[in-house]
């Protein structure tokens, strides 16, 4: 095994940050949570260590850091996925870093071309698949996944005098059905005797069940004038019940 040379070094370190950087352009053009330099930075990372392993002549270390890399990696790819409602973003994030990491180590095992060949791949996949993604998600309800999520609003006008107990109903009903809202808001009609309350809400499944029962509960209430749901795919076309 021949040794490590400074140059070697330089051009392996090079390539191995460049093609993080090149992943992270897209993701920064994107507005992603991790761009340019976290991308860099992790593809640098993991090129340094396997380098120190090469640096050191040992012919078996090279792998085994590899190996501490990939695991290693998965808690930084855990600190960029979020929960938002009933889902969860940040997971393509998380696996952009993961493949910068297995980039910067093909880098630095001296496998410039396929650590090129995997950062066109990991740009393509970026590229290439998000129409094809985006087309899947247009896809008619009938045939969808059961456990995708979905967002829906809730619309509910009521007597002015009792917002603040409708409102409580609203958040108690949404709970008791199991709905996790992301957003409520609140203004007063034109004539200013009643209040438009709009609750955003995720649903995971079935969606018109879940709604159909807060709408069953809510208008029981009294002082309840308007109360109809839609999906925000589409704002035009209520997807429920409304009461006159």
């Amino acid at each position: 095994m021949h040794a490590l040379t400074t140059a070697d070094f330089l051009v392996r370190l090079t390539t191995g940050v460049a093609c993080g950087a090149l992943i992270g352009v897209e993701r920064q053009w994107r507005a992603r949570m991790a761009g340019l330099r976290t991308n860099a930075l992790v593809a640098a990372g993991a090129t340094l260590f396997v380098l120190y392993s090469e640096a050191v002549g040992d012919t078996g270390s090279p792998t085994r850091v590899a190996s501490y890399v990939v695991s290693g990696i998965g808690f930084l790819g855990g600190g960029v996925i979020l929960r938002d409602g009933a889902g969860v973003r940040g997971l393509n994030t998380a696996a952009t870093l993961w493949c910068s990491a297995a980039v910067g180590v093909l880098a630095a095992s001296g496998e410039l071309e396929l650590a090129v060949l995997g950062t066109l791949m990991v740009l393509g996949v970026h590229v290439v698949l998000r129409p094809a993604g985006r087309l899947l998600d247009r896809a008619p309800q009938s045939g969808s996944d059961p456990d995708s999520t979905c967002r829906a609003t809730v619309h509910l006008e009521c007597d002015r005098r009792s917002e603040t107990h409708i409102r409580a109903l609203l958040l108690q009903a949404l709970a008791g059905s199991g709905l996790a809202p992301t957003g409520l808001r609140a203004r007063r009609t034109e004539d200013g005797d009643a209040t438009s309350l709009r609750a955003t809400v995720a649903i995971t499944g079935q969606v018109a069940p879940a709604l159909e029962q807060v709408v069953t509960r809510l208008s029981l209430e009294p002082g309840v004038r308007d109360l109809h749901w839609h999906l925000d795919d589409d704002p035009e076309d209520p997807g429920g019940p409304a009461l006159a």
